[in-house]
């Protein structure tokens, strides 16, 4: 009774309630702080991973010379990473490209269980260079689309899954739905999601979470000032009071392409195409996050019901991407999606029978 699964009836849902319900993490005795989500963020954000894991980075050059950087998990004992046969999990952090100490990990707890986790780095966030004027919009899947591409060359003959945290949930839904049944993953899922872009930024968020988010974007787009001015006013850029006034300075009054506040969203809005998506999605919520908003205004309830490939695991607490657990320490969420992934390979393995004796010759 502590948590619910929205989503359309199907077999793949009737399995997910099955092992989701028999997970210990979801029977109880997890949620603690109930009445300071606030500082569950804080900690969630500002909360360094001690030991800091070893990670072997990668620059991935795009077609326009830009770079991503793709940072593998080898674990703070030095084991051999980005070679091992278990799936590859790509994890996406927040839209400031901010890698928090529970994205580092649940990359380690994917990597105890035999997963490849790889962290994609929008161009320059975390230290990944600016090669070229021009930064990733909120939901532009174009770069990210290149590192998926490439990643499944890598490894053509393992599972590849996917897991946002936060804000950076936009990008990996808008990936979903403009891919639709190319998007070469098999199951996805999303911490603590952004739903609508623009309702976000528009109402604004709280300011434990939105000072430290902008104060970093500063700090990393401050070293590329020289390059971006040809592009941005700088100026601008650098005196931004809030994360919409950044946004809007980047991708709207940019020198050679300026455009308004509405047609960006026409074209970043998260789930512009979610009808198009055809990959498994579980959305872990709760209904006292205080970065996404409340859950009437915040929630497309509407999308869960009706979608086949849409799941919303809404809990009553847990902030934004907090999900503690009490007494155990660590975050909970991260082993309901671990236990959401592996309950997705039982059931496809399970139906690939199934579809092979339905497959025409």
């Amino acid at each position: 009774g502590r948590w619910r699964l929205l989503c359309k009836p199907s077999a793949l849902a009737q399995h997910l309630v099955r092992s989701l319900g028999r997970s210990a993490v979801l029977r109880g005795g997890c949620w603690s702080w109930p009445c300071w989500p606030r500082l569950q963020m804080l900690q969630q954000l500002l909360q360094p991973l001690e030991p800091e894991p070893v990670v072997a980075r990668e620059l991935l050059q795009l077609p326009d010379a830009g770079l991503v950087a793709l940072d593998w998990l080898v674990g703070p004992r030095g084991a051999a990473g980005g070679g091992g046969g278990g799936p590859v999990l790509l994890l996406i952090p927040n839209a400031a490209g901010k890698v928090t100490g529970g994205l580092l990990q649940l990359g380690l707890r994917a990597l105890d269980r035999g997963f490849v986790p790889v962290i994609f780095n929008r161009r320059g966030h975390n230290g990944c260079p600016l090669t070229t004027p021009r930064l990733q919009p909120f939901g532009d899947p174009g770069d990210l689309r290149e590192a998926v591409t490439y990643v499944r060359c890598r490894h053509p003959a393992t599972p590849l899954l996917a897991v946002s945290e936060g804000s950076g949930s936009g990008l990996l839904l808008a990936y979903l739905g403009e891919s639709g049944s190319s998007s070469r993953l098999a199951a996805a899922a999303c911490l603590s999601p952004v739903f609508s872009g623009r309702d976000w930024f528009e109402a604004g968020m709280p300011w434990l979470y939105e000072w430290p988010l902008l104060l970093h974007l500063k700090r990393g787009l401050s070293r590329y000032a020289g390059s971006l001015a040809e592009a941005v006013d700088v100026d601008g850029l650098l005196g931004s009071r809030s994360l919409r006034e950044l946004e809007e300075a980047l991708f709207c009054r940019s020198k050679s392409r300026p455009t308004s506040w509405e047609a960006y969203w026409e074209r970043n809005e998260p789930l512009r195409d979610a009808d198009e998506a055809a990959v498994p999605v579980l959305c872990l919520c709760s209904a006292d996050d205080p970065v996404r908003g409340p859950p009437a205004r915040s929630l497309p309830t509407e999308l869960f019901r009706s979608s086949p490939y849409f799941f919303l695991l809404l809990t009553p607490r847990g902030g934004h991407c907090g999900f503690p657990r009490r007494g155990a320490g660590g975050c909970w969420g991260h082993e309901a999606v671990l236990e959401y992934f592996r309950a997705m390979g039982e059931f496809l393995r399970a139906e690939e029978p199934r579809k092979g004796l339905l497959r025409p010759r």
